[in-house]
Formats: structure tokens, sequence, C-alpha cells
């Protein structure tokens, strides 16, 4: 049993060196990440625009996929950071649990499932946002104009 083990060994230490002697050089630091530079780089972001300005100028957005969150048709550079005690987005998109659908020329209603607390009360709405449902850009994106990082058919 011993010589087995040390034949076995001797074979793969032999099949180790010769796959080291034939090996390719590799892939270059500079082409292993999406940024296609070196990982000691420090990055400088594109500059971007987003599509719409002000709210209310662009139409709504279709969803990436069915049950995605909305996508956010404006700027939030001057609504952010959101805070449970200061939150922008309530003062167009409404602090009422009443309204689950948007009205024509009005900014999307926060759904009624924000104001639930699916754990612990399911089915009863409260007034308030339930939980971590108040910081909106959690889930929610403002689109801009910039180009992929990698190709995509989804």
């Amino acid at each position: 049993m011993k010589n087995r083990i040390m034949k076995t060994a001797l074979v793969t230490c032999l099949a180790g060196f010769i796959g080291v002697a034939h090996a390719e050089e590799g892939i270059a630091g500079s082409e292993m990440g999406l940024s296609k530079q070196s990982v000691f780089d420090v990055p400088t972001p594109e500059a971007f625009h987003y599509h719409g300005v002000m709210p209310g100028g662009d139409p709504v957005y279709n969803r990436a996929y069915p049950g995605a969150p909305p996508q956010i048709p404006h700027s939030i550079e001057l609504l952010t950071p959101v805070k449970a005690a200061l939150n922008y987005c309530l003062s167009c998109h409404g602090n009422s649990a009443e309204l689950s659908q948007p009205l024509k020329g009005k900014p999307t209603p926060i759904p009624v499932s924000h104001y639930t607390d699916l754990r612990h009360k399911p089915g009863a709405a409260t007034k308030q946002l339930v939980g971590a449902r108040y910081v909106c850009t959690q889930c929610h994106v403002p689109q801009a104009d910039v180009a992929p990082l990698v190709k995509n058919k989804f």
C-alpha cells in the first residue's frame, strides 16, 4: 500500500512538472477585470449624464424584467442621500398607502407593499414606510447615458 501511495505521488508530481514546463504565460493583469487596466491603477470613471434632469419631464421607463422595481426617470443628485428622517422621494411619490396605480401625468405612487410589514403583520398597511423601504435607491435606480461594461443580451 505504501508503494502504491508513493507511485501515485510520483506520477502526480511528474505530471505537474510537465504541465508547468509546457504552460502558457497566462492572462496579463491588465486583462483580468472589466476595466482592462492594472489592478494597481486608480480608476477614473467617465463622466455621465442622466437621461432626465427634472422630475416629471421624462416618460416612465419599461421595467428591465417582469417584477423588477421601476427605474427612476430623472436625476436624483439633489435628492440624495435618502435617510429615514429626510426622504425627498416622499414629497412627490406620496406618503399615503391609498394609491396603488399611477395616474396619468402624476408621479408613480409608492405601492401598498412598501407600507406593509410582511414579516410581522402581513396585510396590515401602516401610515409610514416599513423597515428599510425608505431607502428608495436600494432598489430603484436612475438611468444614465453610459456604455455597458460588458455585452449583454438580457
